[in-house]
């Protein structure tokens, strides 16, 4: 008779790492001791973990968690495709208290890791900023397609680098992307022209910018409009990172140092 054992054996059997969110030092030390290929996924590495991959955001999203987990281990080299992975998290509380068996896919390495770890804005403003897009992605305004352009960070240089279109409606205020009422203004806003300058804590600086940098050198994928060349020039030219979303194809990109790092349907999202 197959016992209890027995069925939760299967989970781990034939893995070929464990990784553990946020472990205290002893649950840690106790798969060391157990002789496990073991990797720590943490915000920091507190327990000093031989193997460590940094968890941008400690999200409340379990899925999120292990996803970011996983794609942080492979943009760092530490797992690779078709590796089978068991992950111990805390579901109900912060210590482990479920185990998920995950194989690692091609479709793990989004990008999307990258972007808020190694981006000058606060992890925390890049993943709201990008939510923005996303929803109005797959929503649109007033059920039509829009595009937008979100340039977060290094907002100094980028508003040295760009003119008004328009009256900026942020100009005396102190609000910040994240807020579910100032998400909601970022939404009807972009059905005008202009991007969005978001300061590196997340302060909305301005809306309706005219980006003027040389485009000159830009390399974007053909079939790619304006406002992708505007975010190719931009990041290339500041430390800001650029956030597309695209009218024409509804797709969602992403551009740092002048190259196009992210592109994703937010309907797969």
């Amino acid at each position: 008779m197959t016992t209890l054992t027995d069925l939760l054996g299967d989970i781990v059997a034939d893995v070929d790492d464990v990784f553990l969110f946020s472990p205290s030092g002893s649950f840690h030390d106790r798969f060391v001791e157990a002789d496990v290929d073991v990797v720590v996924v943490a915000t920091e590495n507190t327990i000093d973990a031989d193997r460590f991959v940094e968890l941008p955001l400690e999200f409340d999203n379990v899925r999120d968690r292990i996803r970011f987990g996983i794609e942080g281990a492979v943009d760092r080299g530490v797992v690779e495709e078709g590796d089978t992975i068991a992950c111990s998290v805390g579901v109900f509380d912060d210590d482990p208290d479920s185990l998920v068996r995950v194989r690692v896919t091609e479709d793990m390495g989004s990008g999307i890791y990258d972007l808020f770890v190694d981006s000058r804005a606060e992890p925390g403003v890049i993943r709201d900023v990008f939510e923005v897009a996303i929803e109005l992605g797959k929503k649109g305004q007033k059920g039509k397609p829009v595009g937008a352009l979100f340039v977060v960070g290094d907002a100094g240089k980028v508003m040295n680098k760009s003119r008004p279109l328009s009256y900026n409606p942020f100009e005396k205020s102190h609000v910040h992307v994240g807020d579910p009422i100032v998400n909601v203004m970022l939404k009807e806003f972009s059905r005008l022209d202009g991007a969005f300058v978001i300061s590196d804590s997340g302060k909305i600086v301005s809306a309706y910018r005219y980006l003027e940098p040389a485009a000159e050198g830009v390399d974007i994928p053909k079939g790619l409009g304006a406002r992708h060349m505007a975010a190719g020039a931009i990041t290339r030219d500041t430390n800001a990172t650029a956030i597309v979303l695209s009218e024409s194809d509804g797709l969602v990109r992403a551009f740092k140092g002048g190259r196009l790092v992210l592109e994703l349907d937010p309907e797969a999202y």
